[in-house]
Parts: structure tokens; sequence; C-alpha cells
């Protein structure tokens, strides 16, 4: 979902925001990102989670641990007993089960131009994005 133009060697990079539109916290930083003016191609994180392929960059991007990309307040991380699971699965194992299911992935997620923020705080946001 991102993509990529090369213009005489300069890259540029489209902001991809990745939530749910039932999710409260998702609205705010999307009101947030609207407000401030910055353009944004938005993704249904539930309909069209990330590729394995862009939850790997993600991740890179980020510098954080994988745990911090996974949902774990919500009813599916619970279900499928991830608590316990995680420990003992690999990072590919990790980023398949995000690829495959949006719910279990922490959102909202804005990523571009060589910038990441998983959640939602307006002074994150204001570091991140205004900068």
């Amino acid at each position: 979902m991102i993509k990529i133009i090369h213009r005489g060697g300069m890259r540029t990079m489209t902001i991809t925001y990745y939530g749910y539109p039932k999710c409260s916290t998702c609205r705010k930083a999307k009101k947030w990102l609207t407000d401030e003016g910055i353009a944004f191609e938005e993704v249904n994180l539930v309909e069209q989670p990330p590729t394995a392929e862009t939850l790997k960059e993600m991740i890179e991007t980020s510098g954080l641990e994988m745990k911090k990309f996974f949902n774990t307040s919500g009813k599916v991380y619970r279900e499928e007993q991830l608590k316990d699971r995680l420990p003992t699965m690999s990072d590919d194992e990790k980023i398949a089960l995000l690829a495959s299911n949006g719910m279990l992935i922490k959102r909202p997620i804005v990523f571009g131009d060589d910038k990441i923020t998983i959640g939602f705080k307006e002074e994150t946001f204001e570091e991140v994005w205004k900068a």
C-alpha cells in the first residue's frame, strides 16, 4: 500500500494510515492528521492488513520490539492466548500472524517517509508528523 515515486533520484513516500473505523483512537488520529493538513492514504486495517513484507519494513523502521505491534488488549489476542504463545514463536511466525488478522495489530499505524507511529498520542504525532 505504500507508493514510492522516483523522480530524478528523489524519493517521496506516501504516508499510509492504517486504522479501524470503529476504533475511537483511530478516529482521533485520523482527525488530527486531517486537521493538520497531512495527506495520507487510508487503509482499513481489518479488511486489508499490511502484508508480511510491509510489516517487516514497519518493524525495522520503528526500531521497536515486535510485541509493540500486537494489540495486547484485543479480544483476538486473548482468545488465541498469544501472551503464552508469542515467546515461543519465530519472528517470521509472528509477522505472518499479524499479516493474517488486522484485529491483532495495535492501531492506528501511520507509516511513511521513513517514519512510523503506533497508537495515538497527540504529542508523538506533533513530534513525528509535523517535523
